[in-house]
């Protein structure tokens, strides 16, 4: 039967997602209840195999308990829950249902239910991070790179508290981008692979399994390396909450990047300033009652979709805290984490979309520079008057800045008008003289540093 989306409650199902099926069926396959049933059901498949191979049952039952783990139905595990009032114990009674007498008692044998829920979800987020946010984000990455490269030598003025600063390139504007989005991308690589599982018992002392295996900590680790993981160096009832929390702050943390850089590009659209643009559809339409407006509403709902997920760490903090070796208070709250890694996928496919199309108007970047190019060099004339032996040349500007705001000449004009400035003048070299009379080539060394950092992340991570 097809889903019908519009009988979703949350926005992310029945908005974000509404017009990609495709990419709510690869989400579902890794963060949807029916998948966090069928991880959860890995981990006792895993853990009947260890079993097997321990000797503590054999191969047959091991392939039983196996085989019912993979054909679970979700829906029975519920309708089970329903008695047992416990959604674990409801897990392990359906498989038992699907096997033998002899296979029953080795479902879920000397675990208890963290063991299962908390090596399941680090399965299930590491799979998620692999499979489906880091490619969307590599993705990102390299469209960010093209255009860093493309937009290399394209000058802009920089800006600074909204104000017009010194010269930059748009393609130096956009490394930024490059440079925080490559970092939190190894850092969700990092904190992805660093989650942790556990097969340590009701409180983590392996109590029930080492009534059967002189290593029960071994017992762990071939459990858990069926599934590749690895355990955490301690447990209680539950996996230390740190490894879940910092992957966590770096799927938060990158959609605050992208919150930033679409903050940034829908203030480049303003109509005043119009410096680049998101390419509209024939039929698209930006007010319902405005026929002229263009609105940047993807950027716009970039920085919205953060507003709604950042609050989310402050409950992964408050998760942190669990009352001895565990209490039931992060139950609910755990839930909604599968919601932060959908956001960070819906935002990073969006914008993959839309800046495969972003529109780049240089010439009104050079309109926009030209606003204000007389007090432009106000920086390098100050530094270089400074270089060459003026005892208070950041206030003999200042003072100029303001005659030129009051007369309306420009500060070249002024500046040449200075007797007392001349002899300073005249010390200065070629390239020196250029950016004083060609002020859009103030730009340090933006080309080449845009170049740079997007050869650097490139080559870190997308030619591996």
């Amino acid at each position: 039967m097809q889903r019908d989306v519009f009988a979703s409650i949350s926005p992310l199902d029945h908005r974000y997602y509404a017009s990609s099926q495709q990419l709510f069926d690869q989400l579902s396959e890794y963060l949807s209840e029916n998948a966090f049933i069928r991880y959860q059901a890995r981990v006792e498949e895993a853990l009947a195999k260890i079993l097997a191979r321990k000797g503590l049952c054999s191969e047959q039952v091991a392939q039983e308990i196996s085989r019912a783990a993979r054909n679970i139905v979700p829906e029975e595990v519920y309708k089970e829950e329903r008695i047992t009032r416990h959604n674990i114990r409801a897990l392990v009674n359906t498989i038992q249902a699907h096997v033998s007498d002899a296979a029953r008692p080795f479902v879920h044998f000397t675990a208890t239910s963290v063991d299962i829920m908390d090596t399941a979800r680090a399965v299930q987020y590491r799979d998620v991070s692999e499979k489906m946010i880091i490619p969307q984000l590599k993705e990102l990455l390299g469209l960010f790179i093209a255009i860093t490269r493309r937009e290399a030598d394209a000058v802009q003025i920089g800006r600074t508290h909204g104000q017009h600063a010194v010269p930059i390139t748009f393609g130096f504007a956009m490394a930024e981008y490059v440079s925080r989005l490559g970092n939190r991308i190894q850092l969700i690589i990092n904190t992805s692979r660093t989650l942790r599982g556990k097969m340590a018992g009701a409180v983590g002392a392996y109590n029930a399994s080492s009534l059967f295996f002189p290593d029960p900590e071994e017992f762990e680790r071939e459990v858990l390396a069926e599934l590749g993981l690895k355990p955490a160096t301690h447990s209680t009832q539950i996996v230390e909450p740190e490894y879940l929390t910092d992957w966590a702050h770096a799927l938060v943390s990158t959609l605050g990047v992208l919150a930033n850089f679409g903050d940034d590009v829908r203030h480049l659209q303003r109509t005043e300033i119009g410096e680049v643009g998101e390419a509209f559809e024939a039929g698209q339409v930006g007010s319902s009652t405005m026929p002229h407006k263009r609105n940047p509403w993807n950027f716009e709902h970039v920085k919205s979709i953060w507003k709604a997920f950042a609050p989310h760490m402050l409950t992964l903090y408050m998760d942190q805290i669990s009352e001895h070796q565990r209490d039931l208070t992060n139950s609910a709250s755990s839930r909604f984490v599968p919601e932060i890694a959908s956001a960070l996928v819906a935002v990073t496919h969006r914008l993959n979309r839309v800046c495969s199309k972003l529109v780049i108007d240089r010439s009104r970047m050079m309109e926009n520079l030209n606003m204000q190019k007389a007090f432009i060099i106000a920086e390098p004339l100050y530094i270089l008057l400074a270089y060459n032996g003026h005892p208070d040349a950041h206030e003999a500007i200042r003072r100029l800045t303001l005659v030129a705001e009051r007369t309306g000449k420009t500060l070249v004009d002024l500046v040449a008008e200075s007797e007392e400035l001349a002899p300073y003048l005249a010390r200065m070299t070629g390239y020196q003289r250029q950016v004083l009379e060609r002020p859009e080539t103030y730009i340090g060394i933006a080309s080449r540093k845009a170049l740079q950092v997007a050869d650097y992340w490139e080559a870190a991570l997308l030619k591996q």
